[in-house]
């Protein structure tokens, strides 16, 4: 189960999310460690430029750095709260769909309550169309509404936690039931 030889006791765990442009940022990983040693599992920061720098663009290295990081984890905890908008954070999505190709278990938090329809009708005009399709008024596009807090393709692939300490909670849960 394990994918890092390291400690293949303590589960891998990584910690996905936009948290790394924090201003408290290393304060903020932290207390998110601490709070992975206290449930028996293994922080895996993100990498965020400040590694030990090697021939080639940094953004390459960070890509590069963060995919072997998830490549090598047994679960992610991702923030998905919306970041710079409606939406979470792209780069995190991309963690979050890198790690269920990967087959690896996710649990989020930071998702804002309600549906992502109700969210996007308080932040744009929308309207039901003749057939009842929630639609952006000024463009037409449809408004996805299945009542869900995220996409469907986030909230069907992953489970959902109030705070990172009841998501990380969970992730230990998730990993003890697979052991048995």
């Amino acid at each position: 189960m394990n994918r890092n030889s390291q400690n293949p006791a303590r589960p891998q765990i990584y910690l996905a999310g936009p948290d790394v442009f924090r201003p408290d940022a290393r304060d903020h990983f932290v207390r998110l460690a601490a709070a992975c040693d206290a449930l028996g599992l293994a922080a895996l920061l993100p990498a965020d430029g400040n590694d030990q720098p090697v021939a080639g663009a940094p953004e390459e290295q960070i890509y590069e750095a963060n995919m072997q990081r998830l490549r090598g984890a047994d679960g992610v905890v991702a923030n998905l709260a919306s970041f710079r908008g409606l939406e979470p954070d792209s780069g995190t999505v991309f963690e979050v769909g890198a790690a269920v190709a990967l087959g690896i278990p996710v649990v989020a938090y930071g998702v804002p309550a309600g549906s992502y329809a109700d969210r996007a009708r308080s932040l744009l005009p929308c309207a039901p169309d003749a057939a009842g399709v929630l639609r952006e008024t000024g463009s037409g596009i449809a408004v996805e509404d299945f009542g869900q807090p995220l996409n469907l393709m986030l909230a069907c692939s992953i489970h959902i936690a109030p705070t990172p300490e009841e998501a990380l909670r969970k992730m230990a849960e998730l990993l003890a039931f697979q052991r048995r």
